[in-house]
């Protein structure tokens, strides 16, 4: 029985995995990557402008959390890896798997058309338009930096901490004023760096609400080494997780920082080895919510006003899926994705799949991983998702679950507990290949495609 041929948009963490699984399966694809190379968002200054990697970045998961089921991480690396280490992994597990030579480099997709009748006519930046039988998304969410508007004008060079790589470049922050706006992990790291007395002169970090700031290490070992087991209730494990987080960092207010108004599990995590030494050090100075740009200088929420040479904007990402035209396919105006089963599928589409559009704690690098288990079953015929009803009951519990404890944000919309969800997924699959199996297997998505030809236009 012939199996249907897949589209992989990207041949990031995301994309390879899924296209490893596919492989296992027997199930043909083809990946299409815009850059000269895998790694997507790992791949340092890669060509394609969509990395945001800068040269000092440290991934902030433990090598024990982020490691692929079947391939592990090499015995020497550091608790938390350099990313040109998490890149040379992937190259390897890319290679080992013999997923490159499916991979077409430098070729973006340009528009991805669903048929009818069903099947994909996918049109590529050669100029080809080919036709696959089920689309994977695999394009990333952490590429289309979003800059919040204010009123006024600023003189200085302003960049987003996506295009941040060194003190030096793109903007040379060495002996200037420095500001910083936003509080995520990236820029905790940013601000760590620029805060040192050699580099910027004054280095200031603007948030409008106070963060929990977690450490990256308890008791000698990664923080996310050992966590609560997934069985545990959730506000149990949040309870004794919020105990431990106090414990250990205190209150933020004792190193000048603002106090949060929300409990530590009550929005994105942000962690940070170095944040808090340099904090408490007087390296670096909190300002509230940027109020206006004035010229060559910021003006804040409280009223006071700083000169300011150079501004990072640390303010988070759109997520976005330029090749669709259909907008029940995109992320609406307030950066939340169409609602999908599983964060995969959407109910009445059987052959399109988003993989990796999470924000799991404590890694998003294998969850893609997990993910690509239910779509190589389901292309198949080993599993089978419930009727489209129940499907529309489950999502809405599940996001209910996962981003029902978060204040509203456009960083929340697609937050996700790691463990939970791996330990939900293997249960469905269970349940999925026991209805795949009462109707006989059956694909529910047919071969009918040839992706070796131009499809005729749609």
């Amino acid at each position: 029985m012939a199996l249907p041929k897949v589209c992989i948009i990207g041949a990031g963490c995301s994309g390879f995995t899924t296209a490893k699984r596919l492989k296992d399966y027997g199930i043909p694809f083809d990946i299409y990557e815009a850059s000269d190379n895998i790694g997507g968002n790992w791949y340092y200054n890669n060509p394609n402008g969509l990395s945001s990697c800068y040269q000092s970045l440290h991934i902030d998961t433990s090598k024990w959390r982020l490691a692929f089921e079947d391939y592990p991480v090499p015995e020497e690396w550091p608790d938390y890896p350099h990313h040109s280490q998490l890149l040379q992994y992937f190259h390897d597990y890319v290679d080992h798997f013999g997923i490159r030579e499916h991979i077409r480099f430098n070729t973006r997709v340009e528009k991805a058309h669903r048929l009818p009748e069903g099947g994909w006519d996918v049109t590529l930046s050669s100029g080809e338009t080919l036709r696959y039988d089920a689309l994977v998304v695999a394009n990333g969410h952490h590429w289309a930096a979003r800059v919040p508007e204010y009123p006024g004008h600023f003189d200085g060079p302003q960049i987003h901490s996506h295009h941040y790589r060194t003190p030096f470049e793109p903007v040379n922050c060495i002996g200037k004023r420095v500001l910083v706006v936003g509080m995520g992990n990236s820029a905790m790291d940013i601000a760590s760096e620029l805060s040192q007395r050699p580099m910027a002169e004054k280095l200031f970090v603007s948030t409008r609400r106070g963060v929990w700031i977690f450490p990256k290490y308890y008791r000698g070992q990664p923080l996310d080494k050992n966590p609560a087991p997934a069985w545990m209730p959730k506000k149990l494990r949040q309870w004794l997780g919020t105990r431990m987080i106090k414990n250990l960092v205190g209150k933020m207010s004792d190193y000048g920082l603002p106090e949060p108004e929300i409990e530590p599990f009550e929005s994105h995590g942000t962690v940070s080895g170095e944040f808090l030494l340099r904090a408490g050090s007087g390296d670096i100075t909190m300002k509230p919510g940027v109020e206006r740009l004035d010229g060559k200088a910021v003006v804040f929420s409280d009223g006071s006003r700083e000169e300011i040479d150079a501004i990072v904007w640390a303010t988070g990402y759109d997520i976005r899926f330029p090749f669709f035209d259909e907008p029940a396919f995109c992320a609406d105006s307030d950066n939340k994705p169409p609602a999908l089963y599983k964060r995969i599928m959407k109910p009445g589409v059987p052959d399109l799949f988003y993989l990796g559009l999470a924000q799991p704690l404590p890694t998003l690098v294998n969850f893609a991983e997990q993910q690509s288990k239910l779509v190589a079953a389901y292309l198949a015929g080993q599993y089978a998702p419930p009727p489209a009803p129940e499907m529309e009951t489950i999502i809405k519990a599940d996001e209910d679950y996962y981003t029902g404890q978060y204040y509203k944000a456009r960083r929340h919309t697609i937050q996700l507990d790691f463990d939970h969800y791996v330990r939900a997924l293997k249960k469905e699959l269970e349940r999925g290949a026991k209805r795949a199996a009462t109707r006989g297997n059956a694909l529910p998505v047919p071969a009918r495609a040839d992706a070796g030809k131009v499809a005729e236009a749609a």
